[in-house]
């Protein structure tokens, strides 16, 4: 059987403290399995393309959604509490729950070549910069005579 340790079970006032403080933030000390509370992310760029890690443990690939709006991403998933029949919880402390998370994503992104892969609990998002956002020279021509940028006259169109 499976035996709980609270280091802090005593009726201390540090104890009590502490207990407080779990109330506080979420963690009541139950056995009871808690809602997810979000989903961890690493984002950076290398080379020519935008990428983002998400942690999502024990999720089903087949629960990931993904989808874009515009400039915003946005990412959801869901871990299922196990369902075993005749089960008696001793102890359920991993989250289950939907995840969301939303990424306003810069213009300079090409979101049309967007790829995405799941591997080992972590989601990975690639995006490549856009062809017209990447650097690039620009050639200045030499020549004999100064230019001349000749006015063009505007007139008032009158109803």
């Amino acid at each position: 059987m499976l035996t709980a340790y609270d280091p802090f079970g005593s009726t201390t006032p540090l104890s009590s403290a502490f207990r407080a403080l779990d109330q506080l933030t979420g963690r009541s000390g139950t056995t009871t399995a808690r809602a997810l509370a979000g989903m961890p992310m690493d984002a950076y760029r290398v080379g020519d393309q935008f990428v983002a890690h998400f942690d999502l443990p024990g999720v089903d690939p087949g629960s990931i959604d993904l989808s874009i709006e515009g400039t915003t991403l946005t990412i959801s998933a869901e871990r299922s509490v196990p369902q075993l029949e005749g089960a008696e919880w001793a102890v359920a402390e991993r989250p289950f729950g939907s995840y969301t998370r939303q990424l306003v994503l810069g213009r300079s992104l090409d979101t049309d070549r967007l790829e995405a892969g799941y591997h080992d609990g972590v989601l990975t998002v690639s995006i490549p910069v856009a062809e017209k956002a990447k650097a690039r020279k620009i050639t200045v021509s030499r020549s004999d005579t100064p230019a001349t940028i000749e006015a063009v006259e505007q007139q008032a169109v009158q109803s």
